[in-house]
């Protein structure tokens, strides 16, 4: 089963189950996916919605930080539960010695030249797109470079 047929069912499962939020977050992933669709003219595959799905918990993630900055809990509280629902829908995420180790391995086969950072971040990418937040790795190739 495909991780769009999996979004529209859960849609379907929410609205049998009366569950507003959790539908109103699942019909927000939809129509992102939908409008990247007709944006781009393809029909989009595991891998690139699992971006459109990156992509919206950065931006709840952003929204939590400013709200809770202007203390407004109320609006935070209801970014949470969205970020909770979208997390669900992402592959399982790399623990930190996983990403350490494949950051370790990328920096040794490239060298730590600074015009290896470009392959190094497009290697890691591939290898951890969607399992790990790629800002943090892209520190701590910053870091492993540096030592």
């Amino acid at each position: 089963m495909t991780l769009r047929l999996q979004i529209q069912n859960d849609m379907k499962t929410a609205m049998k189950a009366k569950e507003a939020d959790r539908l109103g977050t699942i019909r927000l992933l939809l129509a992102a996916i939908k409008q990247r669709e007709v944006d781009e003219r393809i029909e989009l595959d595991d891998a690139a919605v699992t971006a459109v799905i990156e992509k919206m918990l950065k931006q709840r993630k952003d929204s939590i930080q400013q709200f809770e900055a202007a203390n407004r809990q109320d609006l935070a509280d209801k970014e949470k539960l969205e970020v909770a629902v979208l997390i669900a829908y992402m592959p399982q995420q790399c623990s930190p010695e996983e990403i350490a180790a494949v950051v370790a391995a990328a920096i040794t086969a490239h060298g730590k030249t600074p015009a290896a950072m470009g392959k190094i971040m497009a290697d890691l990418k591939a290898a951890l797109s969607g399992r790990a937040d790629m800002s943090e790795v892209s520190k701590l190739v910053k870091a492993g470079m540096a030592a």
